[in-house]
């Protein structure tokens, strides 16, 4: 499969799977910009991208940057649905209390591309039981 990207800022770089096999293609910054304390902001890739029609683009966070500086992407995983056209942004949150700087080209989220299907919804007056029933939220144990 084909997704075609196209640089919309003049320091894009376009998405790469940083090993061969890896789920995730890295997404970079061009913006030069500070995340402040407990706070969150949009971070622009410079990228828009056709996806083939039945797929998504999932944006999730970078596992190290996670770890090591306590940056996540809200709203996770963020979808780009296949008829989007516009930039391909990143909301990023920190958690912890001093401000992170984000250079341009710095890696700031993964991109995955996944397959949709699209449910047919239908009303019934009854729903089948199961073992487990209406138990959520911790209902199988901590």
């Amino acid at each position: 499969m084909t997704v075609e990207f196209k640089r919309v800022h003049p320091d894009a770089v376009l998405p790469g799977y940083a090993k061969p096999g890896d789920a995730g293609m890295d997404l970079r910054s061009v913006d030069e910009l500070s995340v402040p304390p407990r706070g969150r902001a949009l971070v622009r890739t410079g990228l828009v991208m056709a996806l083939p029609p039945g797929y998504e683009a999932q944006v999730r966070p970078r596992s190290g940057l996670a770890l090591k500086s306590g940056i996540t992407v809200l709203n996770t995983p963020g979808t780009i649905d296949s008829g989007y056209r516009g930039e391909v942004g990143v909301i990023l949150f920190n958690t912890t209390d001093e401000p992170f700087a984000v250079r341009k080209g710095d890696r700031i989220a993964q991109l995955v591309v996944a397959a949709v299907v699209e449910a047919q919804v239908a009303e019934v007056a009854e729903l089948g039981e199961t073992e487990r029933g209406a138990g959520g939220f911790g209902s199988t144990g901590v």
